[in-house]
């Protein structure tokens, strides 16, 4: 493996992850901008779209952290494989369906295909890596996670112009991609010697930590925010009554935060030299509170570029350095069991996120759930400051 950072992308495993990666945000990037003629084609409400990421998101509550230690245990490769291949077809067979109950179905199942690829790509990294390196392989996962966040979003856009289930056959990607790993990946494994009992307590005793605890709880409200007022609310109200934005134009507007934000983490491996990760994390969430608060006040819709665009660079430094954090203060053994908790609550987030947000729709409307997201930023620019000293 080459010490030259700037080469680490070159390294066939990290491509491998890279490729992964494309997986992990295809299962709600690509039908976001697909919501309003969902709503239409079926006769719901808007919380009721929302549903489509909640029962995606919500087998990662359940089965991520269980996911993370049988990969501690068994292997990364073994969960990896299986996940990705029923993620691929679920995601497929959601293409057919055209009832309401079982597309929700349909979706639970491949949200148990993606429960463990969110967390196992990092693993696999923090695996792979150490130091200053993990920090660049970090920040160009997270760049690759970003760039494919707009890709999807113009394509699945494109795609629903046509009709409402053609973004979902994008899924079919995810089989190919789990014979890939299967046949090309080669990182290391853990050499796990306790018995499960001892595996459990040690790795319980290893997260039991202040810092770690924070990290995992700035990961909860990301998501709550990300998924529930931005990729939800954000695309119903450019596609309501006063935008009336079509799938695809939706999908180029929220799109231009995945670009900035992809081209904020490639550089996070420079960042990391001039400050910590600690610092980065909590200038991004001032960052998020102001463009947050600034949406409302948006009446022309080219201009949400600009808010949308500045929270995408908060994001790019947020995530990548929550997850480095927590790859620096994770062993080998324990890695998996670590991230996937993380990937649990990454879960909960992205399945709260809709939920939290779609109740504060129906009292404060569409300014009063992006006010009471910008507050929730400053409260965690708060506990940020305490939990990471």
């Amino acid at each position: 493996m080459t010490e030259n950072q700037s080469k680490l992308y070159r390294d066939p495993n990290l491509q491998i992850v890279f490729v992964v990666t494309l997986i992990v945000v295809m299962g709600v990037s690509s039908i976001s901008p697909a919501f309003p003629e969902i709503q239409e084609a079926f006769g719901i409400s808007k919380p009721a779209v929302g549903l489509l990421i909640v029962v995606f998101t919500l087998p990662g509550v359940l089965f991520t952290p269980v996911l993370g230690v049988l990969a501690d245990r068994f292997g990364r490769k073994k969960i990896l494989v299986p996940s990705l291949l029923l993620f691929g077809i679920a995601g497929t067979a959601c293409f057919f369906a055209r009832d309401f109950n079982l597309l929700l179905t349909l979706r639970f199942l491949q949200g148990i295909g993606a429960a463990s690829l969110g967390s196992l790509n990092v693993t696999i990294i923090g695996d792979l890596y150490s130091k200053r390196q993990l920090a660049t392989a970090m920040g160009y996962n997270a760049s690759v996670l970003n760039i494919a966040v707009p890709l999807y979003l113009i394509i699945g856009g494109a795609m629903a112009s046509l009709a409402w289930y053609y973004p979902f056959a994008l899924s079919i990607i995810a089989v190919p991609v789990g014979i890939l790993v299967l046949t090309s990946l080669k990182s290391p494994e853990p050499k796990n010697q306790q018995d499960f009992k001892q595996y459990l307590s040690s790795a319980f005793q290893s997260i039991k930590n202040k810092q770690v605890l924070g990290l995992f709880s700035l990961t909860l409200f990301t998501f709550v925010i990300l998924f529930g007022t931005y990729l939800t609310y954000f695309s119903l109200l450019l596609g309501g009554e006063r935008f009336h934005a079509s799938p695809l134009l939706i999908g180029v507007i929220t799109s231009s935060m995945g670009l900035t934000t992809a081209a904020t983490s490639s550089q996070l491996g420079t960042l990391t030299k001039r400050f910590s990760e600690k610092t980065l994390i909590k200038v991004a969430f001032v960052i998020y509170a102001v463009t947050l608060f600034v949406i409302p006040f948006v009446h022309t819709i080219w201009l949400f570029l600009v808010p949308t665009g500045i929270f995408g660079i908060a994001h790019g430094v947020n995530l990548p350095s929550i997850q480095t954090l927590l790859a620096k203060l994770a062993p080998i053994e324990y890695r998996a069991a670590f991230m996937s908790l993380n990937g649990m609550v990454l879960r909960l987030g992205q399945t709260l996120g809709p939920l939290v947000m779609g109740a504060i729709f129906l009292v404060g409307g569409f300014e009063g759930t992006f006010f009471v997201s910008a507050g929730l930023s400053v409260a965690m620019f708060i506990l940020a400051s305490v939990m990471l000293k």
